[in-house]
Formats: structure tokens, sequence, C-alpha cells
């Protein structure tokens, strides 16, 4: 698949599921171990809960693609920005109903295209992305997966420029 940023500064959030046992699903913490660091890039490999390696991120020109934040949700808006908004939470809910998946399967997501650093002392903060109109990020499946995204619709923090904007999806069949 190839995700592309077509106007900048657009979020989009990332699930992935082993299509033959969607127990086996993205797992953040085994991603960070496995590629020794907080930021998903070129080369990292997408692993999931029993250590599969489900994906791998083949390209991407826009770099630190951030794993440790994870979706919005209505109740984080509203504490956040006083406010009850369209969330990838919801998002995702709905996209996984189609796969007899729902809430209890969402986890702690990949964000492509969005900025969260990392300071010395451990903080943290979702901050304008470095991506511009036609960056790209490309992922490949290692196994058979079933893959939800959400276009970030948060128009109240950086993630999205404050201005949620279109991403294209391109999907190419696996060659023999």
């Amino acid at each position: 698949m190839r995700f592309i940023d077509l106007e900048g500064q657009q979020a989009v959030d990332f699930l992935c599921y082993n299509a033959h046992d969607t127990r086996d699903r993205y797992n953040a913490a085994n991603t960070m171990k496995m590629a020794e660091n907080v930021f998903i890039n070129a080369g990292t490999v997408l692993y999931g809960e029993y250590a599969t390696e489900l994906m791998r991120i083949t390209a991407s020109s826009s770099p630190n693609h951030n794993t440790i934040g994870g979706c919005c949700s209505v109740e984080m808006n509203f504490i956040r920005y006083g406010r009850r908004t369209h969330s990838c939470r919801a998002n995702f809910i709905h996209e996984l109903s189609k796969f007899e998946m729902g809430e209890s399967d969402i986890v702690s997501n990949v964000n492509f295209f969005m900025s969260v650093p990392v300071g010395q002392d451990g903080h943290m903060a979702i901050s304008e992305s470095p991506s511009k109109a036609g960056d790209f990020v490309d992922v490949v499946a290692l196994v058979d997966v079933i893959a939800v995204i959400s276009n970030c619709p948060q128009k109240y923090n950086p993630a999205c420029g404050y201005s949620p904007s279109p991403v294209q999806v391109e999907t190419y069949a696996r060659k023999q």
C-alpha cells in the first residue's frame, strides 16, 4: 500500500491484524523494541502480538512516524479541547465492524505523518507534521493482513495542521 498526503500535514491512523488470527494484531511495544526506536521509518517492521512480522515500511518521504500517541477519541477530544468531535477511534470501530471486530480490538496504532517528538526528559507532545503535499509512505504485507485506516478528522491540534485534508491510498497486488 502507498499512503499519499495530498496537501501536507495530514495524520493517517493505521492498524493491522493477521487475517488468519486477528488476536495477532499490531503491537507498538514489540515494534519499538525490535526497531530499537520510538519512531517508525523506512525499514521498520510492524510486529504483531505474537512477534509475527505483519508489515514492513519499505519507503517514506517523511520521517519519524509516530506509534506512541494512539488515536483520538470523542472522550479525549472533550477533555483536551472541550468539544465532542469526530474521532479516529470511532472511524476504527466503524471499519473493524466489517470484520466482526470492535472497540476491544483497537490497540495503540501507527500514526503516519504525525509528529510526536520526545525530549530528553521524556516530555512528548503532538506537534505540527513535517509532511508536505505529495509525501508518501509505502508498506508491504509480510503475511495476509486486515488493514484499517482513519484519515484523522481532528481539527483542534496540529496533527492535521488544524485543517484535516484528503489522503490517497493506493494498493498493489503482491508480486509472485
